[in-house]
């Protein structure tokens, strides 16, 4: 499966937590990321990620076209909801495809672990019927 990930600022140290524990179910699947956060990520973990530009130069366009392309199965969106973002826009659009492809996404640590659990117990399995 193609796992998207991305994350704000203030979210990064917890991004790269989140990899380094998820780490066994990530290897097991193909990484994306936005610039910086895929370069933290790949870096802590020790696994490629193919990465697109940083988010506010382009990478979270790139992002959102693969998902509308329905090349990614699963969204880590790591949202920092106390500080607006300048690129604050660019977010709705990838969230709203999201939604519009049925993509399932985490903005939040919580949520993000739900998933990664999901992911790894094959309970989005239904996803690799969606691209054939």
């Amino acid at each position: 499966m193609n796992v998207a990930l991305m994350a704000h600022d203030n979210k990064k140290k917890l991004m790269e937590n989140l990899c380094i524990a998820y780490r066994h179910i990530l290897s097991k699947h193909k990484i994306y990321a936005t610039g910086t956060t895929g370069q933290l990520v790949e870096e802590a973990i020790n696994l490629p990620v193919s990465k697109y530009l940083a988010g506010h130069l382009g990478g979270q366009q790139q992002m959102s076209a693969q998902v509308a392309l329905n090349d990614i199965d699963l969204v880590i969106f790591l949202r920092d909801p106390l500080n607006r973002q300048q690129f604050e826009p660019d977010s709705g659009s990838l969230m709203r495809l999201c939604d519009v492809h049925n993509i399932p996404m985490a903005t939040n640590l919580a949520t993000a672990e739900a998933l990664l659990i999901a992911l790894d117990n094959g309970d989005l399995d239904w996803r690799n019927n969606l691209r054939r």
